[in-house]
C-alpha cells in the first residue's frame, strides 16, 4: 500500500517539476520598441507596421519571406521568415512577429497580422456625419 503512495507522489513531483521548467522556457518578452529588440538575445514578440514603401520579397526557392517593419518611434527593422506570406498581410494594420534578432536581421518564427475591423469603417462614417 505504501508503494502506491510513493509512486503516485513521485509522479506528481516529476510532473510539477516538468511543468515549472516548461513555463520558464516559454517566457517571451513583448517589445514595442525595436531598440530593445536589437539589444535582446532572447526570443521576443515585436509589434509594428509593415513599411509598404519598401515592398516585401518572397524567395520561392529558399521559401523565405522578408519585409521591413517600423515601430511607433520610427525605427525600422528587416524581418526574415522561413515560410509563406501570411494571410491578409497586404491589408494588415499592424504586424506581430515572434523570434530573435541576429546578424542585423529579425529572424521570425511566427508572424501574426492584425487587419482592420469591419466596424472601424462604420465608426469613422458615424463620426464624420456628426
Amino acid at each position: 500500500m505504501k508503494n502506491k503512495y510513493f509512486i503516485g507522489g513521485f509522479i506528481i513531483v516529476v510532473f510539477l517539476g516538468l511543468m515549472g521548467y516548461l513555463f520558464t522556457q516559454t517566457n517571451i518578452k513583448y517589445e514595442e520598441d525595436f531598440s530593445n529588440v536589437v539589444n535582446s538575445s532572447s526570443t521576443v514578440k515585436a509589434t509594428g507596421s509593415w513599411v509598404k514603401a519598401k515592398q516585401y520579397h518572397m524567395d520561392y526557392e529558399k521559401n523565405l519571406f522578408s519585409f521591413y517593419m517600423i515601430d511607433y518611434k520610427g525605427t525600422e527593422l528587416k524581418v526574415v521568415y522561413k515560410g509563406t506570406i501570411p494571410n491578409n498581410f497586404e491589408s494588415s494594420t499592424s504586424v506581430v512577429v515572434t523570434g530573435k534578432y541576429q546578424n542585423g536581421l529579425f529572424h521570425a518564427s511566427q508572424i501574426l497580422t492584425k487587419c482592420p475591423s469591419k466596424y472601424e469603417s462604420q465608426f469613422e462614417q458615424e463620426n464624420s456625419n456628426s
